[in-house]
C-alpha cells in the first residue's frame, strides 16, 4: 500500500513539474474600456481610454505577456444615437468605425435592444450599420432575471437574415451576438456591454494553450485536471488583477475584474485541448466531462471573476473545431448539451445562406431558454453564408475565422 502511494504522490509531483515547466504564457486576449460617449467630446474620452488602456498593455509587456487587442465599448447603442437622424447616425458610427483603425482598438456600441419593451428601431438601423461598417461589434439581450426577451428573439432574427444578405461574404454577422443572462463589464466580444457613467475596464486572456498542456499531461484523469488547471489558470489571472489594480489606482478609473475563461484561437485550440483529454474526436464520449473540467477549474479561480466565466467553443475561431465541424464530428445540439455544464453557447456557428428567419428564432430561443433555465451567461453569434448550401464550403475573409463545411440547418 505504502509502494502505491508513493507511486501516485511521484505520478502527481511529475504530472505538476511537467505542466508547470512546458505551459507557455497565455496571451492578454482583451483589454476593454467601457465609457459613455458624449458625441460633442467622444474623440477626447476615446484618447483617455486609450490611455489607460495602453498603460495596462504596456504593465503587461513588462511581465512577459503579449496582448491581442484592447477594445472600447460605449453605452448601449440606442442611447449612443439618440437624437439623430438614420442618415446622422450612419455617419457618425462611420467616423467612429474610421477612428477604431485609426487608433488600434476594437469598438463595440452594445445592446440595440435591452428590454422586450425597447422600440425596435435601433435593431433595424444596426442591421444597416452591421452590413456597411467592418469594425463595430454590438449585441442584442434575449433573457435577462425578468425573462426570455421573445421580441428580441425575433428582431435578432431579422438582423441576422438581413445582414447575411447584405454584408460582403455574408461576414457582418461576426460582429454581433445575441447574449442571454450575461451581466455587464465582461471583456469578451461581440456581447460585452454597459450601462453606467463608464471610465470601468476589464480583460481576459487567451488561455487554451494552458488547458492544452495540463490535458497532455493528465491523460484523462478528471481531479488532476482541476487541481492543475485551476492552479495554471489562477497564476495568470492573479497577474491580471495585479495589473488592473495598478492601473486603476494610477488613472482613477475602476478594474472590474478579470474573465478566466481560457479562450481559444487558432492553433491555441480548446478543442484540440479536450481531443487530448479524451483519445478521441471533439465530440465523442468524454466530451462533457472535458468541458465540465475546463469549467470547474475556472470557477475556482480565486479572483474577482467578470463575464462568462466558463468555457467558449467557437465553432470557426478554434482550428480545430472548425475541422472537427467540417467533419461533422458534432452539431448544434452537441454546443447546446456543453453549454449545460458551462460554455457560451453557440458562437461563430456557420449556417446555410438559405435559412429561414423563422429557423434562427428558433436557435436563438433554445439558446435563450437554456440560459434562462439554468441562469447562467450564454450567447449566439450565427453565421449564415448567402449562397452556400449543405456541403459547401464557407469563404470568409477574417484573420480569426477558419473555413469550413456548412451543415444543414435543421
Amino acid at each position: 500500500m505504502q509502494r502505491l502511494i508513493l507511486a501516485l504522490l511521484l505520478c502527481t509531483l511529475a504530472f505538476t513539474a511537467h505542466a508547470t515547466t512546458d505551459a507557455a504564457k497565455p496571451k492578454v486576449r482583451a483589454i476593454t474600456a467601457f465609457v459613455r460617449l458624449d458625441r460633442s467630446s467622444y474623440e477626447k474620452q476615446i484618447a483617455e481610454a486609450m490611455a489607460v488602456l495602453n498603460a495596462a498593455k504596456a504593465d503587461f509587456a513588462r511581465r512577459g505577456y503579449e496582448t491581442q487587442t484592447v477594445r472600447i465599448v460605449t453605452q448601449p447603442f440606442a442611447e449612443l444615437v439618440r437624437g439623430l437622424s438614420e442618415k446622422e447616425a450612419l455617419a457618425f458610427l462611420r467616423s467612429l468605425d474610421d477612428l477604431s483603425q485609426k487608433d488600434g482598438f476594437m469598438p463595440n456600441v452594445g445592446p440595440a435592444m435591452l428590454h422586450d419593451a425597447d422600440d425596435p428601431a435601433a435593431m433595424h438601423l444596426l442591421a444597416q450599420v452591421l452590413s456597411t461598417l467592418p469594425h463595430l461589434n454590438a449585441s442584442a439581450i434575449i433573457a435577462d432575471d425578468d425573462g426570455i426577451h421573445w421580441k428580441t428573439i425575433r428582431e435578432s432574427a431579422k438582423l441576422v437574415r438581413y445582414v447575411t444578405d447584405h454584408s460582403a461574404r455574408s461576414q457582418g454577422n461576426f460582429q454581433f451576438a445575441a447574449t442571454a443572462m450575461l451581466k455587464p463589464l465582461g471583456p469578451f466580444y461581440p456581447g460585452a456591454w454597459h450601462t453606467g457613467a463608464g471610465k470601468q475596464f476589464s480583460l481576459g486572456f487567451e488561455g487554451a494553450n494552458l488547458v492544452q498542456e495540463v490535458f497532455a499531461a493528465s491523460h484523462g484523469d478528471f481531479d488532476l485536471s482541476v487541481a492543475e488547471l485551476t492552479r495554471q489558470l489562477t497564476i495568470h489571472a492573479r497577474i491580471g488583477e495585479e495589473v488592473g489594480d495598478k492601473i486603476a489606482a494610477a488613472s482613477g478609473w475602476t478594474f472590474a475584474g478579470v474573465d478566466p475563461t481560457p479562450a481559444p484561437l487558432g492553433d491555441a485550440s480548446i478543442g484540440d485541448a479536450i481531443e487530448r483529454y479524451t483519445g478521441a474526436k471533439f465530440g465523442a464520449h468524454g466530451t462533457m466531462t472535458a468541458a465540465l473540467a475546463i469549467t470547474t477549474a475556472v470557477k475556482a479561480v480565486k479572483v474577482r471573476q467578470i463575464g462568462y466565466s466558463g468555457l467558449m467553443l467557437p465553432v470557426m475561431e478554434d482550428k480545430r473545431l472548425a475541422q472537427r465541424w467540417a467533419e461533422n464530428a458534432y452539431g448544434i445540439d452537441s454546443l447546446l448539451a456543453y453549454s449545460a455544464v458551462c460554455g457560451t453557447g453557440l458562437d461563430t456557428l456557420p449556417l446555410p445562406g438559405d435559412i429561414s428567419e423563422e429557423r434562427l428564432a428558433k436557435i436563438f430561443g433554445d439558446v435563450a431558454a437554456l440560459a434562462w433555465k439554468w441562469h447562467k451567461p450564454l450567447s449566439a453569434r450565427l453565421q449564415p453564408v448567402k449562397g452556400k448550401r449543405a456541403g459547401d464550403t464557407t469563404d470568409f475573409d477574417s484573420q480569426y475565422l477558419f473555413n469550413t463545411t456548412l451543415h444543414p440547418g435543421n
